[in-house]
């Protein structure tokens, strides 16, 4: 028999030890892509690609170059995924009940609507253009709820590859920063009052940080108003991820599974802390570090997916899933003006 020192010791090797290496590759990666962006910032006056998506390129590149072996393994399958799992419990901390009770019932009815929406809208687009089931969910959850973190989040949920989630990080990605620049230009086209462009830009962009670059040029209210309908946005991603957990558990068994078994311990995790911040259980002062230590974390898997990620199989998916997302946005931002137009903030 093993003894409990030998137990123990094989438990320490197996889960701290043998990542080591591999954790401290996706770290240097994420270290450079924190670098680069710092530059941008000094060259252009702001970063056009974020640091969560240059360690997917800084990745990718590396891995075009080198495969790695055992020895990295163990290291970044566990930056993809545990890593990647404790950044979307942290997330919860970035909302609070009385955030998205300020929006008022008629848009919160709206935003649930929305997203429920785009993500039927993205799915079917898709998969008539013959991407395969995953991956369409991971564009339709990209799209429809927070970009890279939604892609991010639901991977688990529905066990995509990494090829999948990079591809679709890496579209989505690109298009986010499209939107940045030319969603302002719509707003003014469109005669949208800054309340009415905030929202639409909380409705449509992905990232929270985008959101408050697409909607500055409309003023300081648009900035709150898209920031607060972002906040919304994000919650969804609980339902969302729990809904297809559900769907999965149903489609493997014929029957609906045990609750511990369907719903993943690191949505449970984000749930309770939207509900600990909600309760003021949260310091404030522990806002700012949890948030920088969600994105350190979600910045290092992506680096992991990067490294995982095979250039040929995302090269084979890249016309139609550029395809879809393009489709996608231009759904969401049809849906969202229609809603805008109905609780009149236009």
């Amino acid at each position: 028999m093993i003894d409990a020192a030998h137990r123990r010791r094989m438990i320490l090797h197996r889960h701290i030890i043998r990542p080591l290496p591999g954790i401290a590759l996706c770290a240097a990666i994420t270290a450079s892509a924190f670098l680069a962006e710092r530059a941008e910032r000094h060259l252009f006056g702001r970063a056009w690609l974020e640091a969560l998506v240059l360690a997917i390129l800084l990745g990718v590149g590396l891995r075009a170059f080198w495969t790695p072996g055992e020895r990295w393994r163990h290291g970044v399958e566990t930056s993809a995924k545990l890593l990647l799992e404790i950044a979307v419990v942290l997330l919860g901390a970035s909302v609070s009940a009385a955030t998205v009770l300020a929006a008022g019932p008629a848009l919160l009815a709206g935003i649930a609507a929305i997203v429920a929406g785009a993500i039927a809208a993205s799915f079917t687009i898709g998969r008539t253009l013959g991407l395969p089931r995953r991956m369409a969910l991971l564009v339709a959850c990209g799209n429809s709820i927070c970009g890279n973190s939604a892609i991010a989040a639901v991977a688990p949920v529905i066990d995509a590859d990494g090829d999948d989630v990079a591809a679709a990080i890496a579209f989505t990605a690109v298009l986010g920063v499209i939107v940045v620049l030319g969603l302002p230009l719509l707003g003014f086209a469109l005669g949208m009052t800054g309340l009415g462009y905030g929202a639409l830009a909380g409705l449509t962009v992905y990232a929270v940080p985008q959101v408050i670059a697409a909607a500055a040029p409309m003023g300081a209210r648009a900035v709150q108003i898209g920031t607060l309908v972002k906040l919304v946005r994000v919650l969804m991603l609980g339902p969302v991820c729990i809904a297809l957990s559900l769907a999965k558990g149903r489609g493997r068994t014929g029957a609906t599974p045990p609750l511990h078994k369907l719903v993943p311990w690191f949505i449970v995790g984000f749930l309770a802390l939207v509900a600990a911040r909600s309760a003021g259980v949260v310091p404030h002062a522990a806002l700012a570090p949890i948030a920088a230590a969600a994105t350190m974390l979600t910045v290092i898997s992506m680096a992991a997916l990067g490294l995982s990620t095979d250039l040929k199989a995302v090269a084979q998916a890249g016309g139609r899933v550029t395809l879809a997302v393009c489709l996608s946005l231009v759904v969401l931002i049809a849906l969202s003006l229609a809603l805008l137009r109905l609780v009149g903030l236009h």
